[in-house]
């Protein structure tokens, strides 16, 4: 064997050498790689969403008044209604009424026959005048007040929470917890039935926040324009495409609230309900979790009202690490 041929069969044993060791010791390699990561990396925790008994808002059969309100803004603009408008509406109603029938009965041709000269009253001119004022002014106050508790600006540490309307479902996305989304469309009946849900109402997957804090509810529309509304939480704001709605929400306690799109939205605008789950906070983060998201705990999350008297009185100050 002359060297070239020498050279040859050595270099021949030194490359199938080569090949050979990488492929014995890749299971070996790809098993030491994929340990760390297994034991890194649990399991999403399980979620079970709630029964039909947390069901806390919906629309009743025959109803014809507001819904039970769970949210603070609900229960102040329920206890207007109530308060001033309704005896309000129904006094000046009855007053109407009566006069209707009093003027129908007393001045007819029949009773009196000889019609009077009198085109002026001073008395009336001004109880007919200064009587409407008084019932404007008496309801403006708690009108503007609640106005102005209705597009109260959301706090700085408010859960986010943005629902987009599409044609004809929901998609809610979580920015506050890894930008993750969950889109919800309406369950068929059957199936709404047989979990004992409401009809036309249940959805497949819910909008779930947690309850007794600040939310930051932000809607967009991706084709037409939409409405999320919620009656029981006195909560409605229009979807509209290229521009983003905000307001605050507050749920009072957990449970399932039930509302629909509000606004005129195309062939099956009546198919795209809304399905609100509010939780405790350990829950929602539970569910974050479930649903491949993060936890943000660079705040505490408080209710709005009581932010200033959590906070500790020497409390330092800490740096703004919020994003723009």
């Amino acid at each position: 064997m002359n060297f070239g041929e020498n050279v040859r069969s050595k270099l021949n044993y030194l490359s199938g050498l080569a090949i050979a060791l990488p492929l014995a010791l890749l299971p070996r390699l790809a098993f030491a790689q994929g340990a760390p990561d297994s034991a890194a990396a649990p399991a999403a925790p399980s979620y079970t969403p709630y029964g039909p008994d947390m069901i806390k808002g919906q629309p009743t059969p025959g109803g014809v008044w507001f819904q039970t309100q769970h949210s603070p803004v609900g229960k102040d603009a329920l206890w207007m209604h109530d308060t001033f408008l309704a005896p309000t509406i129904i006094g000046i109603s009855l007053l109407v009424l009566v006069l209707l029938i009093y003027v129908v009965l007393r001045y007819n041709k029949w009773a009196n026959p000889v019609p009077s000269k009198v085109s002026h009253n001073t008395t009336l001119e001004v109880l007919w005048t200064g009587i409407p004022i008084l019932i404007l002014i008496t309801i403006a106050v708690p009108s503007i007040n609640l106005l102005v508790e209705q597009y109260q600006s959301p706090p700085k540490n408010a859960v986010t929470v943005k629902a987009t309307g599409s044609q004809w479902y929901w998609t809610y996305s979580y920015p506050d917890n890894g930008g993750f989304e969950v889109v919800s469309n309406m369950l068929p009946d059957d199936q709404a039935v047989a979990k004992g849900l409401p009809p036309q109402l249940a959805v497949d997957h819910r909008m779930v926040v947690p309850a007794g804090v600040p939310i930051r509810l932000q809607t967009t529309g991706a084709d037409v324009i939409h409405s999320f509304s919620v009656p029981s939480l006195w909560f409605k704001l229009d979807a509209v495409p290229g521009r983003i709605n905000e307001r605050l929400l507050e749920i009072d306690e957990p449970g399932i609230y039930y509302g629909q799109c509000s606004e005129l939205c195309g062939a099956r605008h009546g198919y795209m309900p809304i399905a609100v789950e509010a939780v405790p906070m350990e829950r929602f983060k539970q569910w974050v979790l479930s649903q491949g998201g993060t936890i943000n705990d660079k705040e505490d999350i408080v209710p709005a009202g009581a932010q200033a008297a959590s906070a500790p009185a020497a409390a330092p100050a800490k740096p703004d690490n919020s994003q723009a």
